[in-house]
């Protein structure tokens, strides 16, 4: 699959944009306050910009895989090769307090929310379920 999400929205709380799946429109995301990370920034910049559990992951292209989260207790997609980032996942949550650094899913947005996640993230599990053969990617956007 062909992961894009598409940032367009940004307060001093969140970002919330678009994700679309093999370029048509899935669900709406909702990540941390988007500080202008870029994966072609250097770790040493990307640090100095970074807040712990408060930054939207840098823009820029990532391989996904789909595997237990320790976490969670169950299969979500994660994102391989962030840089200054560990353990970054797509998984459910409503609003900045539950993203620390991952990526949100919802079928509605609001101002500093999404809803409808949990649906929304089952949805995603059951296309890497479908698609678990094939490799997987996301692209993050402006």
């Amino acid at each position: 699959m062909k992961i894009k999400v598409i940032r367009n929205t940004f307060t001093e709380n969140s970002t919330i944009g678009e994700m679309h799946i093999n370029d048509k429109f899935f669900c709406y995301t909702l990540e941390d306050k988007d500080r202008g990370l870029d994966s072609t920034q250097s770790l040493l910049i990307i640090k100095a910009k970074k807040v712990f559990g408060e930054t939207a992951i840098p823009y820029g292209t990532y391989e996904v895989i789909f595997n237990l989260s320790p976490k969670f207790q169950k299969k979500l997609p994660r994102l391989v090769g962030v840089k200054g980032y560990d353990g970054v996942l797509i998984h459910a949550g409503n609003n900045k307090n539950h993203s620390h650094g991952c990526i949100l899913l919802g079928y509605k947005k609001g101002v500093d929310s999404i809803s409808e996640s949990t649906k929304a993230t089952a949805d995603l599990c059951a296309l890497f379920e479908l698609y678990k053969e094939n490799k997987h990617t996301i692209e993050i956007i402006k």
